[in-house]
């Protein structure tokens, strides 16, 4: 069931207990999570953190805390499926679930008891209603064991008179369920066939926060990260990030106002939040600006880089500028003051010119004492790098602490680390998706795009990694639609496939929506890639909390290809 006064029905409850926190491997959750371990600090709640990265993980988790605990909190995972179905948990378990997922399970929504879903009603959710989705039988076995009962209780040697009436009436009874369940099977499949994202748990968690007044400053930048997350990796609309940063700014503004006397006297630990329209070039203010422009996807993508034309084009666009190269490929620390005064303007009017009207976003940055100073979307690559480290003996739970540490302002040692995973990871981005596009490795199979990252490809054991091989699919789509001349292929959606595990012979397979500015974002992929597994009985696991993500066996990646291609025309 949906929670309505959050502080009451959830925060109060778990107040005086000891509380598991179940939290996905994405930057939203651990941002929600650093917000609430925040709160439970403050109340002295005793919690126990677990970090799970998939259905299995979720899974063990549960069994092996089910005896100690009976509240239990999860982040970014748990609403899309049904939980109590999964996990059989005893009568007694509560799950309170903060869930960006879509759809959430209707049987989550309609249990009163032990599912308390802290989403926001007012995402568009369409869930359907109750009478749509649910019947109650018991009238009906009622009617037909009653005729049954009958039949034992007649004299014998009379033949009891055939009652035409209750045949007809069960008949009839049968017909009608017969078209129930075709229109619960047709509006549930409606209602569930996309995936999508709704409001960040990290906003959700700020809220509360608020209002138990107990918001700090870092809980107001954890929460900007998380909406950040969602911007960086393309899971919500343009729309719905506009209007959640409407409601960040408001929460800045409150915050600013309230510590001006701080400010003042700006002392060597402050922290200031600004809202920002800031350039749509990553990590521009920890590399030189050069590096930054070659490895952002807007203007990668924009100026076609791959291409000896996109190259020309990009010092044309310097020299419009007006920047010496020497300034422009320095570290932008070292850029002179005078330059950097006015580069985002300088960098606005050119880009302009060159077809890039939006290369500013509105976005939020802070200031750490004196001389830190990041945007949110720095602290996003820089978490997301740490939290997909594949460097040798570091396990999920070592990378999970580590991109958690880095969102505290205590650990800017960790915060740069992750930053220089960043731009390594940002430049095998980029050479992966100029290699695809100049050697053609992007095909059309008829209703999708499909690409696939051979064995021995530079860095592919980078993208062996969810969020990695998400955010490449999404560049090279892209760049695709920006280098293709065929119009067809502009509006297919992408399917990239790249090896998991050599030794197991799997690969992992990711899907992603059509390429387009006025994009819903709702992906379909979830539910193709399930069908396609059980019709072809490839060897496949749904693991992921993200369905339009899953691993595939290698051998059985042609013949799941086949079905899809099929099952999509």
């Amino acid at each position: 069931m949906f929670i309505t006064d959050i502080r009451k029905d959830f925060y109060e409850v778990v107040a005086n207990q000891r509380v598991a926190l179940l939290v996905a491997s994405d930057i939203d959750a651990l941002c929600a999570c650093k917000i609430l371990q925040a709160l439970f600090h403050c109340d002295q709640i005793q919690y126990t953190l677990v970090p799970v990265t998939g259905w299995q993980d979720l899974g063990t988790a549960f069994l092996e805390h089910k005896e100690q605990f009976r509240y239990f909190v999860l982040i970014n995972c748990g609403a899309n499926v049904d939980l109590l179905e999964m996990l059989q948990p005893d009568d007694d378990s509560i799950f309170f679930i903060c869930d960006t997922h879509r759809p959430v399970d209707v049987v989550n929504v309609y249990n009163d008891t032990q599912i308390k879903l802290l989403i926001k009603q007012d995402d568009d959710l369409g869930v359907p209603s109750y009478d749509d989705i649910f019947r109650d039988d018991d009238d009906e076995e009622g009617d037909d064991s009653g005729n049954e009962s009958d039949e034992g209780s007649e004299p014998s040697g009379k033949r009891r008179r055939f009652d035409e009436g209750a045949v007809e009436r069960r008949i009839e009874r049968q017909r009608a369920r017969r078209e129930w369940e075709a229109r619960r099977r047709e509006i549930l499949f409606d209602y569930e066939q996309y995936e999508y994202h709704g409001t960040s748990a990290a906003m959700m968690f700020f809220e509360l926060a608020w209002v138990l007044t107990k918001d700090t400053k870092d809980m107001l930048w954890w929460a900007v990260i998380g909406l950040t997350d969602q911007w960086v990796h393309d899971k919500i609309t343009h729309m719905k990030y506009v209007t959640d940063i409407a409601t960040m700014q408001r929460h800045v503004s409150r915050h600013n106002h309230r510590n001006e006397d701080e400010e003042n006297s700006l002392s060597i630990d402050c922290m200031r939040i600004s809202f920002e329209y800031d350039l749509r070039l990553t990590l521009y203010q920890h590399w030189s600006l050069y590096e930054s422009i070659c490895n952002s996807c807007y203007t990668s993508c924009s100026f076609k880089l791959w291409t000896l034309n996109g190259q020309k084009k990009l010092q044309e666009f310097l020299a419009d500028m007006g920047l010496p190269l020497k300034q422009v490929r320095q570290k932008f620390n070292s850029m002179d003051m005078s330059i950097k005064e006015n580069l985002r303007d300088v960098i606005e009017e050119s880009s302009n010119k060159y077809g890039m009207k939006d290369i500013r976003i509105q976005t939020f940055g802070v200031h750490f004492g004196f001389k830190n100073r990041f945007l949110a979307s720095d602290m996003v690559h820089a978490a997301a790098a740490l939290l997909e480290s594949a460097e040798k003996d570091e396990s999920n739970s070592d990378n999970f602490i580590k991109a958690l540490d880095a969102l505290s302002r205590s650990n800017l040692e960790r915060l740069h680390s992750g930053i220089d995973l960043a731009k390594k990871k940002l430049m095998a981005v980029q050479q992966t998706v100029a290699s695809c596009i100049c050697t053609n490795l992007i095909l059309s199979q008829g209703p999708f795009l499909y690409c696939y990252l051979m064995e021995g490809t530079p860095d592919v054991k980078l993208f062996s990694k969810p969020m990695a091989l998400t955010l490449l699919c999404k560049y090279l789509l892209k760049a695709f639609v920006h280098s293709t001349r065929n119009k067809r292929c502009r509006l297919l959606p992408l399917i990239m496939a790249a090896p998991k595990d050599v030794d197991k012979g799997t690969v992992i397979v990711v899907g992603i929506p059509p390429e387009s500015e006025t994009s819903d974002k709702k992906n379909f992929f979830g539910r193709a890639f399930e069908k396609a597994a059980e019709s072809t009985s490839s060897r496949t696991l749904h693991d992921h909390f993200d369905t339009s993500i899953i691993e595939l066996k290698s051998e059985d990646r042609s013949k799941f290809l086949d079905a899809l291609i099929t099952l999509l025309s």
